[in-house]
């Protein structure tokens, strides 16, 4: 079997790791990949004709869509009928997460708990909702790379942060307003055919910039699963009150779904509510994830292409997995690139390193974006973990290095 991986982040390397374990035994490409992926094939993940090409001239079997981008341009669409099967939703049914609006309609028009929000066109909405509700959040209505949401304290908060929104957007694009709700957050991610739910454990990322939760949104800091909060009864209550009528209200809207779908939920005093879709799996989630699977993910896939999938969790090995993000000074600002990164040979050697953000120069690795590398430590319990991540992570060095002091360990 031949299996491509389409992206060039975290993300995509741990899955290129993982299905090179895979008892299925295929050849693994990454289009493009970065400096820690083998058998890097340059195309533009966002070109659909140009991945096109690269699949039919790689002869791939099976190419597993990472990102958002590809998704939203319709990379799913363009393969359809060809000898490539792509594992992801349509674009049509990725509009679950390139549209907030679309999400939030479909979550209302589903019954699945989610916050109140209204849709904004000035300031006068906007400090509308933050009298009304107090404690905000605004949302940019597209893709934004993790970094399009802004948690407002106060209305004038609320008011800057949608003109830093509107300036940066192009003119008509919707942004949201939603109550700020009170709780904490989990992951919830699946593999699914529309019809089931195979779900992996439950992750806990950290998108503040700095510890305690501190700073701007970034695509992610670090992440831990299972996360240790998030008890049996409270994952069986988000599959009863989200996963299945999710699953449910996509087939009564007549859009069919075959991929990776990602829940990101608010555990609230009410019970967990839908902050998010995501049409994939999430970065740095599947860092932590994927590691800890007994079950081979490829596999997986296929089965779930095969109408094979059975619900239910899927098994994993005991204990835990933390991923310290190492991200380029300035990040998510403005950051350099092209440092040379040093120490790699050093990390434990039951640590792992995927690549974010890298690219190889000779026989050595330099920085080329904001989360240059993810540094993975596993053991028994989370404490455990996070001690082996940040003993690796201290080994790396890079001009600028930056990264989060508290990923595991702290609880909410």
């Amino acid at each position: 079997m031949r299996v491509g991986v389409l992206g060039s982040g975290g993300r995509e390397h741990a899955l290129a790791w993982a299905f090179g374990r895979s008892s299925m035994r295929p050849d693994v490409f990454s289009l493009p990949g970065n400096g820690g992926t083998e058998r890097n094939v340059d195309v533009d993940p966002g070109d659909p004709d140009a991945v096109a090409r690269a699949a039919e001239a790689l002869r791939l079997d099976v190419l597993v869509v990472g990102g958002e981008e590809p998704l939203a341009r319709g990379v799913v669409d363009r393969l359809a009928g060809s000898r490539t099967l792509a594992f992801g939703p349509t674009a049509a049914a990725a509009r679950l997460e390139t549209s907030k609006t679309l999400a939030k309609g479909f979550l209302d028009r589903h019954a699945i708990p989610t916050a109140r929000w209204m849709e904004v066109h000035d300031e006068f909405g906007v400090a509308e909702a933050a009298r009304r509700w107090g404690r905000v959040v605004l949302k940019a209505d597209g893709l934004a790379a993790g970094k399009g949401v802004v948690v407002c304290e106060e209305e004038a908060d609320a008011i800057l942060a949608w003109r830093a929104l509107r300036a940066a957007r192009p003119t008509g694009e919707p942004i949201l307003v939603e109550e700020r709700l009170a709780g904490w957050e989990i992951s919830l991610l699946c593999v699914t055919d529309g019809r089931v739910a195979a779900l992996l454990p439950p992750a806990r990322d950290h998108k503040a910039a700095f510890d305690g939760g501190q700073g701007p949104n970034t695509g992610g800091m670090g992440a831990v699963a299972p996360a240790p909060e998030c008890t049996s009864e409270i994952e069986a209550c988000a599959v009863r009150r989200i996963v299945e009528p999710t699953l449910d209200g996509l087939r009564a809207d007549g859009v069919p779904y075959c991929g990776f779908l990602y829940f990101g939920l608010m555990i609230t005093a009410e019970g967990p509510k839908v902050l998010e879709y995501n049409a994939r799996l999430g970065d740095p989630e599947t860092e932590v994830l994927v590691p800890l699977l007994e079950v081979d993910l490829l596999e997986t896939i296929v089965d779930c292409t095969e109408g094979r999938l059975s619900a239910g969790r899927l098994p994993i090995c005991d204990g835990a997995a933390v991923d310290v993000v190492l991200a380029a000074g300035g990040y998510p600002g403005p950051c350099a690139r092209g440092d040379i990164i040093r120490g790699l040979d050093d990390v434990d050697d039951g640590a792992l390193v995927f690549h974010g953000a890298t690219e190889r120069d000779g026989s050595e690795w330099r920085t080329a974006g904001g989360r240059v590398l993810h540094v993975v430590g596993r053991g028994r319990t989370v404490a455990e973990a996070s001690a082996a991540a940040y003993r690796s992570a201290e080994r790396v060095q890079f001009p600028g290095r930056h990264m989060r002091r508290d990923i595991g360990r702290e609880l909410p």
